[in-house]
């Protein structure tokens, strides 16, 4: 069966990356619907896809051939959407990361969902890469205790991957109007800090809770310049870092998790965002010093999210609520906890509270082994 898609979105990475991956899902899905808030770029989208073009979401909720809403508008309006869907009788919802800009207002919509069966699939495309698979697989078969995640982030300017994937450029949007940045200003650099870990820190955050069980505490954070932050946790012994610095033109992008163990280093190298290259790749360097790459998979983690969707579709795979409720209360609260530091411009152990248990990769079985068949 081929579900219709409707995306609530219309900017660069609806166009250069969600639309072209919804091609690539085996007939999965097809694109019918785009919308947009009266920028115009709803309709080139669509033409390039022979779909359908509106402004607001009423035309598109509306539409018969939606079975499937996307939720790829600003993240602000993410749960506004959601509700949106749900009261328009949707029942399957795709949703950019982040769900919502709390703990709170994510364990109501996912409780929502829940309570009317509908399907929800947050789209932080690291956690749902093969080789994020793999090397928990090669973690949990090492059994040793990890000492510490190291997470690089390192992004060039984002127009130069959309570019490099769409081609034509999509209409210009009005610049956003923001006050100049002031990084020794305690609440702006709070707050950049704070939606900086929420909006990049959410696509690896998970996979941190995958691998250091209960509440970590939040040792340091602080901006780095030109926009960027620094952020050190630790839990059960382990450290975790997490540098991310948005770089200037020219550069290219950096994305790398690095996971430490008493008996080997594993490292996955995702590719830059909003390319099609398929998935990250892992390498693993054991106590003797002997190095293996692992292959490239031909997906990547866009492509394998809307298969786990696909798969929950189908009835192949179970509806995990309580994950999605864990990973957004384990993001949100690391967020305001960074913020806290930096606003207060100390540096001491803040707990983050442990709102889920851990029970290894195991955890995320059934959507991700219907995903990948």
């Amino acid at each position: 069966m081929t579900w219709g898609v409707g995306i609530i979105g219309s900017g660069p990475g609806v166009a250069a990356l969600h639309a072209p991956t919804l091609v690539r899902t085996g007939g999965d899905f097809r694109l019918v619907h785009v919308s947009d808030a009266g920028s115009g770029r709803a309709a080139a989208i669509a033409e390039r896809f022979g779909a359908r073009a509106s402004t607001g979401i009423d035309a598109l909720l509306a539409d018969p051939e939606v079975d499937v809403v996307a939720i790829c508008s600003p993240p602000a309006l993410h749960a506004e959407h959601v509700r949106a869907s749900l009261a328009a009788g949707r029942r399957a919802i795709f949703c950019e990361k982040p769900l919502a800009d709390t703990a709170q207002d994510a364990e109501l919509l996912v409780a929502e969902c829940a309570a009317v069966g509908a399907l929800l699939v947050v789209g932080t495309n690291h956690l749902f890469d093969p080789a994020w698979g793999r090397a928990t697989h090669h973690l949990n078969a090492l059994e040793g205790r990890i000492s510490s995640v190291t997470v690089t982030l390192c992004l060039s300017p984002n127009d130069r991957y959309h570019a490099l994937t769409m081609g034509e450029p999509l209409p210009s949007a009005p610049p956003a109007k923001r006050p100049p940045l002031d990084l020794d200003d305690p609440e702006q650099s709070a707050a950049i800090v704070r939606q900086l870990v929420a909006g990049l820190g959410v696509h690896d955050l998970p996979l941190v809770r995958d691998l250091v069980p209960g509440g970590p505490e939040v040792l340091w954070a602080r901006p780095v310049p030109p926009i960027g932050f620094d952020l050190a946790l630790r839990a059960n012994g382990a450290l975790v870092r997490f540098t991310t610095v948005m770089l200037p033109e020219g550069a290219d992008s950096l994305w790398r998790v690095s996971v430490a163990t008493a008996g080997a280093r594993v490292e996955v190298e995702f590719p830059p965002p909003f390319v099609h290259v398929g998935g990250a790749r892992t390498t693993v360097r054991d106590a003797q010093g002997v190095r293996t790459v692992y292959p490239i998979d031909r997906r990547d983690g866009y492509e394998v999210e809307w298969r786990a969707l696909a798969a929950l579709l189908r009835g192949e795979a179970a509806m995990e609520y309580d994950e999605l409720r864990a990973d957004a209360a384990f993001v949100t609260a690391i967020a305001d906890g960074a913020a806290e530091a930096v606003r207060d411009g100390t540096v001491r152990d803040r707990a983050v509270p442990d709102r889920a248990g851990r029970e290894g990769d195991a955890r995320r079985g059934a959507v991700r082994a219907g995903a990948v068949r």
